[in-house]
């Protein structure tokens, strides 16, 4: 999962329930009730701060070469998978809410408040701004919402958002006024903000149809290719004002990220998103571009199936852990563009364990776990993949530590389709990759036995651990307290910290270009699902 989630070209949307990277949004750090306000997203919000000066001039068409693409592109607003749908839909559509950049708090886009009835975590409801129009004229209204959230949960054609936000009671959903509705849950869930707020969750009118997409961005279809390239116009009557600076927006595919640069430096395209470090030599060296490296919560995993031998053994996995050498991960695989992880994420939710003990590589120790469990000189097949930026290249460098604890790792690299086919979540021991997100977020995704990607297995079985970490996790849903909840999330940490099937040893940095005249460019931002969404403030200086 976005940074963003690219193409999983060997699965259709529906396979893949339109895995949410990307990109989660996430708990309020601030705790429920003082998160469901929130300010409109403004020149002056964390989300808009910008890296890149200079008055900007009205007009021009914005190019944005983005990442992958194929056949099976989507213009939908609820089935993004590929970075390249993901900047389509953030483009054309806009959800309730969205994370604020640092990804410590929620603000308000669409939803003018969002809040539990009564401090009832179980029920909650949604009031929309005024006065905001569709691009086909129609005013957004408490309709619009309750047709949005039924198409998204569809049983029978589940959105991406499907997964985050499924336990919404569809049969209960109630209109209050034009502008609010009410929204029972089939569970107390004190994160329903963090999960609705996320990008694959946008609002669009009743009766939408994706071959004729309408949404309430700033900018408005015209046309689109799939694999190809994708065009919109500046819609006249977006509701905030001033917005958008440019006249058209130009997305094109690239499936090659050196074709990407060469057509940044060329003049082609003004924006490059998620780019590996080793294409960064010759913008670097130019004053005619500036980049974007920034500390991020996306991670690239090894996933250990914790119900298949050799991983069903926890002393395996636990020696798998101690195998990595993560800062020379971090400076091999990455260049430095990143940061040592410790085999947990959500590293910007309030509650990370953050005072667990660092793993530090320690191949005597990994022998002996090893050997205890009667693995003494294991060979492990470990399937990889050019998924993400520097994935192939981890596994390179996990095949080399592993050999000092006397573990034998036979690499098998196939082709993306391949990987996300038919044994995509089956694979014993392989890699993926995710976006930023919030614990209890990432968990609805990957951890639980009903998440749609929980590739490791993880509290799958009626064991005790299981039994344990599902308990914690349901108790910390319901609890709206910010400190208890803290408390029993950390719990669950430490049981994946200790047990789980996840080798996490960095996060990445998000990684950009762009050319110099391009200003409007928002500082901090961590992945594509937070860059699209400001094409709309970027324009030209000159």
């Amino acid at each position: 999962m976005s940074t963003d989630e690219q193409n999983r070209e060997g699965l259709t949307r529906a396979e893949l329930l339109q895995r949410a990277a990307a990109g989660s949004a996430l708990l309020v750090s601030s705790g429920v009730l003082a998160a469901c306000g929130g300010s409109s997203p403004s020149s002056s919000s964390s989300t808009q701060a910008t890296t890149s000066s200079g008055a900007i001039k009205p007009g021009g068409t914005l190019r944005i070469g983005a990442t992958g693409g194929g056949a099976k592109d989507t213009i939908d607003a609820h089935t993004a998978t590929a970075d390249t749908d993901i900047v389509r839909i953030s483009s054309l559509y806009e959800p309730l809410a969205q994370p604020t950049a640092d990804f410590k708090g929620v603000e308000m886009v669409l939803a003018e408040s969002i809040t539990p009835v009564n401090g009832n975590a179980g029920v909650w409801d949604i009031r929309v701004r005024q006065g905001v129009e569709f691009h086909n004229g129609k005013t957004l209204s408490a309709d619009d919402v309750i047709f949005s959230l039924k198409r998204i949960i569809n049983p029978k054609n589940p959105g991406t958002g499907a997964a985050s936000i499924g336990y919404v009671n569809l049969g209960g959903l109630k209109k209050l006024d034009s502008r609010t509705v009410r929204v029972p849950l089939t569970i107390k869930n004190s994160a329903f903000l963090d999960d609705l707020a996320q990008y694959f969750n946008t609002i669009v009118p009743v009766g939408y149809d994706p071959k004729k997409p309408v949404g309430t961005a700033a900018f408005q279809y015209q046309s689109f290719t799939p694999g190809q390239q994708s065009v919109f116009t500046k819609f006249p009557h977006y509701w905030q004002t001033g917005l958008p600076k440019t006249d058209k927006l130009v997305i094109i595919d690239f499936t090659d990220d050196t074709a990407r640069v060469n057509a940044l430096l060329g003049g082609q395209i003004d924006l490059a998103d998620t780019l590996p470090t080793g294409e960064l030599g010759q913008i670097q060296s130019s004053s005619s571009f500036k980049l974007i490296n920034n500390p991020s919560g996306s991670w690239q995993p090894f996933t250990m199936r914790i119900d298949q031998a050799p991983f069903n053994d926890v002393r395996v996995r636990q020696a798998f852990r101690l195998m990595v050498n993560r800062p020379q991960m971090v400076e091999q695989v990455l260049s430095g563009s990143g940061s040592v992880a410790n085999d947990l994420y959500g590293r910007y939710d309030p509650a990370y364990l953050s005072s667990v003990a660092q793993r530090h590589q320690d191949l005597a120790q990994a022998k002996s776990l090893l050997k205890a469990a009667g693995h003494d000189g294991l060979t492990v097949e470990l399937v990889t993949a050019p998924v993400f930026q520097g994935i192939p290249q981890a596994a390179q460098v996990f095949a080399q530590e592993a050999k000092g604890a006397g573990v034998t790792v036979n690499l098998r690299q196939v082709d993306s389709g391949t990987f996300y086919g038919p044994n995509y979540l089956k694979w014993t021991f392989a890699q993926d990759f995710w976006g930023p997100r919030r614990y209890l977020s990432q968990v609805a995704q990957g951890s639980l036995p009903n998440s749609p990607f929980n590739e490791c297995h993880w509290a799958m079985g009626k064991d005790a651990t299981s039994q344990k970490f599902l308990s914690l996790i349901s108790q910390a849903r319901a609890e709206v307290d910010q400190t208890k909840r803290t408390e029993l999330l950390q719990e669950a940490q430490m049981l994946e910290y200790n047990e789980g099937g996840y080798i996490i040893q960095y996060f990445s940095n998000y990684i950009g270009a762009y050319s110099a005249k391009l200003a409007g460019v928002p500082a901090g931002v961590q992945a594509t699902f937070l860059l699209a969404p400001a094409f709309k403030q970027m324009g030209f200086t000159a």
